[in-house]
């Protein structure tokens, strides 16, 4: 998929949202994104998609120098568990490679859950396609998003 045409910046340019499209090459790291993206690492948010059940899915945003804690989102979700599908469903339920993945232009609109850590500050996520990411404002974004905010994250 050509990285100028893709459904996730369709979706921010439908949004209303001040965003900028920021282009690197391959990273392999954190560190690497964040340089790449002139960010700090807390700034690269990663976008995971964590499946409920059956059919049931949902996106989690969290500080790219954080992780998912499974306790607190299972808390936070009441269910006793949940998993990350591989990267075949992955794509499969939102139209995304791993490491492109967002919750713009999804092809469904899966329910958001974002670690309290992501609001207030300028954050990038993937953007839909390998070296592309959105840098956008968190607060307007989440809104934007509906995302539930919640303490769902650990240091790694």
């Amino acid at each position: 998929m050509d990285a100028d045409d893709n459904p996730a910046l369709a979706a921010v340019r439908g949004s209303g949202l001040q965003y900028e499209v920021l282009r690197h090459g391959p990273v392999r790291s954190l560190a690497e994104a964040a340089e790449a993206r002139g960010v700090e690492p807390a700034d690269v948010v990663k976008t995971l998609v964590v499946r409920r059940g059956e059919d049931d899915f949902l996106f989690v945003l969290v500080p790219g120098d954080r992780q998912i804690s499974w306790p607190k989102l299972r808390a936070l979700l009441g269910v006793s568990r949940m998993s990350m599908p591989d990267a075949a469903t992955a794509k499969e339920v939102t139209g995304y490679e791993r490491g492109t993945i967002t919750p713009f232009g999804s092809t469904r609109a899966w329910p958001v859950v974002a670690d309290e850590l992501v609001r207030g500050r300028r954050i990038t996520l993937g953007g839909g396609a390998h070296g592309t990411a959105l840098a956008v404002d968190a607060d307007a974004a989440l809104e934007h998003l509906r995302a539930r905010i919640a303490d769902v994250s650990d240091a790694e």
